[in-house]
């Protein structure tokens, strides 16, 4: 049996094909012996085998011995799931969830309670803008980090981080073609190919168009995307990945169905309520190179460089906002903004024994440059046309597409430095500490142009630079190979915007999490649980001052101090299980409760113990896909997934006011929105090179709504029918 289980190990280290190292243990190479005779406790063979590690780590520590929660969705369920949208894979993850859908322009994720797209979305491992909605056609799989990742990325928000990982070339030939069709002529054709120009070089496209109506009225979708990509192994040590990305992408601005009062204006889920003329049109683009070197079995090098560009140009009737009647003007919103993105990481990995102490280090440095421009319009008419929402027939008639006029242009450029160092220090094979720091440092620059009529002179605000070390600690206890116990804590921060009483600009914020949880791996690894408690902990949340600094009241709402806090606790419960081949299931369940436990009490603050809007106190997830791999229906598959996202409150938090009486009253600017479920069911048969699968998505027909602030109520999609055919080269 040990020779058989030699002989596997060997045959991939022949056949695989990118470099890595196996390492395999005396159970089974315990017949081998060195030079002495002594036998052998550890066997390293160099292979070129396709690397495996989750690249959000970015250290290479193993799931079981890291102090934090991980998910990682892969290519197969993605594409049995038959995804269209990033929204659609995070199904498969516990208390990741879509907050909101502004205007139909991009897609909000939230974690714990917390924003995850401004700058906790990733795409192999550098920051992506969050103001798309991202393709999914070329990934690999979705990396999911909960909890702080400050050390490793810099300025994040402790919820979690998301890291989308495109497919790679290989030294291979293969690839497929496939056309995905729908319910509102919906229809996708895809190209994913990869070859080798020699040994040395291969290369990989991936290519997609797309184009679409929609449930709603007269929205439609129209985006092409490319994603080509090179690798190079320059020696067995070193290999070089550079890839290209760019998406193109026209979109219909849909600010939803309104919100009259308390209450989702009851419009059909089908009523489009903007102007017919209504646009938008995003284009993004990117390129990086990867390096890889490996010194040798213990020490490697990674450098990465980025460049992104980002634009995003609209012009439609935007936040539907009627009156307790359903009146409603149509505003007009111009909206253009422009972004680049530099990023080089650094980093060295290294494993090195101090006496018998395992020592796995990870230590670099990252900088970023994001230079971004905003556009603001002006309409000589602010509105267009009037009507009431409840009946489309009280519209006016639309007249010719107004004209705007550019009035100001806002640009920010940031610097952003940070040097770190963490080591896993395995004290023994069953106690392990992770403890590491890091020093960010960031400036800020805002400059105004001004081109009104009256223009005032163009503002340039001081440089505001912020600063701060992050440290992180975190114990793992594993009892056995298949059970790891730990605790950790982690610090963060967040600018500030605005200054202090005295003109100074406001210190961030920092935010401490607290985290325990346990790992468990059933049935040789077909099985795995994680269990996790975590409190999150802003105890310096900025709030607007009650006082000037002559100490009279305070109306401006730039002049802050940190005098808040709030608290985020919770569980989160995550499966994954391949109890039989050919069977993947995925299921979560979350509890999170966000509040604010301390205001100021003042004009224009929080109320204290107030939930945060936004964030939903249960959600949960079940999936299942099986495929069939012998027998006559060979090749037949069915799945599943199941999606709840909890009862929430949508619009504002509520604040205290000032009455006419100069009584603080609490102005009431919440809209509960209820809980729902959604059940998608799909099938397909594989025959030979050829693939045929369907999906029935929100098979109840489910209505309920994203809602962004009180202004884009969106309704989520109907019952709908997607087929997919497919051939594999």
């Amino acid at each position: 049996m040990k020779a058989l289980l030699l002989g596997c190990v060997l045959l991939i280290a022949s056949t695989s094909l990118q470099a890595q190292q196996i390492k395999t243990t005396s159970s089974v190479l315990d017949t081998l012996k060195n030079k002495k005779g002594e036998s052998l406790k550890e066997v390293i063979i160099k292979t070129r085998l396709e690397n495996k590690k989750i690249s959000a780590v970015r250290s290479g520590i193993k799931p079981m011995d890291l102090p934090q929660s991980i998910q990682v969705i892969g290519s197969k369920i993605i594409a049995q799931q038959q995804a269209i949208r990033l929204s659609e894979v995070i199904k498969n993850a516990n208390g990741v969830y879509v907050g909101s859908a502004r205007g139909a322009a991009q897609e909000t994720f939230w974690s714990r309670g917390y924003n995850m797209s401004s700058n906790n979305m990733f795409k192999n491992g550098f920051r992506f803008s969050s103001n798309s909605i991202p393709e999914v056609s070329s990934l690999d799989r979705v990396e999911i980090l909960k909890g702080s990742a400050a050390l490793l990325f810099g300025n994040v928000a402790p919820g979690g981080i998301l890291n989308m990982v495109t497919k790679k070339p290989t030294f291979k030939k293969g690839g497929s073609l496939s056309m995905q069709m729908g319910s509102n002529a919906f229809y996708k054709p895809t190209v994913d190919y990869y070859n080798t120009i020699n040994k040395n070089i291969a290369y990989r496209f991936i290519g997609s168009y797309e184009n679409s109506d929609s449930y709603r009225d007269i929205v439609q979708k129209e985006r092409y995307y490319l994603n080509p990509s090179l690798l190079f192994a320059i020696t067995d040590q070193t290999q070089i990945t550079v890839q290209g990305d760019y998406l193109h992408d026209n979109w219909t601005p849909d600010f939803g169905t309104g919100i009259i009062g308390k209450t989702i204006a009851p419009v059909g889920r089908n009523k489009y309520l903007g102007a017919s003329w209504s646009n938008g049109q995003t284009r993004q683009s990117s390129v990086s190179t990867l390096v890889n070197h490996d010194f040798n079995a213990n020490w490697k090098l990674n450098f990465n460089t980025s460049f992104q560009y980002y634009s995003q140009a609209s012009k439609a009737t935007e936040r539907v906002q009627p009156d307790a009647k359903g009146d409603w003007k149509r505003p007009l919103g111009q909206n253009k903004k422009q972004a680049q993105l530099t990023a080089q990481q650094l980093s060295i990995t290294g494993t090195f024994y101090t006496a018998k102490i395992k020592n796995q280090l990870f230590t670099g440095v990252d900088f970023e440059n994001s230079f971004d421009k905003n556009y603001r319009f002006a309409f000589a008419n602010p509105t267009y046309g009037s009507g009431n929402i409840l009946n489309l027939d009280t519209f006016d008639p639309e007249g010719p597409i107004p004209d705007a006029t550019l009035t100001k242009i806002t640009t920010t450029d940031t610097n952003s430095f940070g040097v770190y160092a963490q080591d896993l220090i395995s004290i023994s094979s069953q106690f392990k500490v992770l403890a590491g720091i890091r020093w960010s440092w960031q400036e800020a620059k805002v400059t105004t142009s001004d081109f009104t009529t009256n223009p005032v002179a163009n503002s340039e605000e001081p440089n505001r630079v912020d600063q701060a070390f992050t440290p992180r600690v975190g114990v793992v206890y594993q009892p056995n190979t298949a059970l790891s116990l730990f605790a950790s804590y982690a610090n963060s921060f967040t600018p500030n915007s605005g200054t202090t009483v005295d003109l100074k600009a406001i210190e961030p914020s920092f935010i401490d999490q607290y985290e325990i949880g346990i790992k468990k791996s059933f049935w040789n690894n077909k099985w795995t649980t994680n269990l996790t408690f975590y409190q999150i902990e802003n105890s310096q949340l900025a709030q607007t001052a009650e006082f000037k600094a002559d100490g009279t009241t305070n109306t401006d709402r730039s002049l802050k101090i940190l005098s808040g806090a709030t608290k985020s606790k919770g569980i989160e419960l995550d499966v994954s299980a391949k109890p039989i081949e050919g069977l993947n299931i995925m299921a979560g369940y979350s509890y999170n409760d966000m509040r604010f436990t301390k205001t100021s009490g003042t004009n224009g603050s929080y109320i204290t113990g107030d939930r945060l809007t936004r964030t939903p106190s249960n959600t949960a997830n079940l999936s299942f896909f099986y495929t069939l791999s012998s027998g006559i229906l060979k090749g037949f598959s069915v799945g599943s997934t199941a999606n709840y996202i909890g009862n929430r409150v949508a619009g504002w938090n509520n604040q205290l006011v000032l009455d006419k009486a100069g009584i603080l009253i609490i102005k009431d600017r919440e809209v509960p929105v209820k809980g729902y479920t959604t059940i998608d069911v799909s099938a397909g048969y594989t025959w030979k090179k050829f693939a045929l699968l369907g999906k029935l998505s929100n098979i109840t027909n489910t209505l309920n709504y994203t809602v962004h602030e009180n202004y884009s109520a969106n309704p989520i999609a109907p019952r709908q029918l997607i087929a997919t055919l497919k051939y594999v080269f």
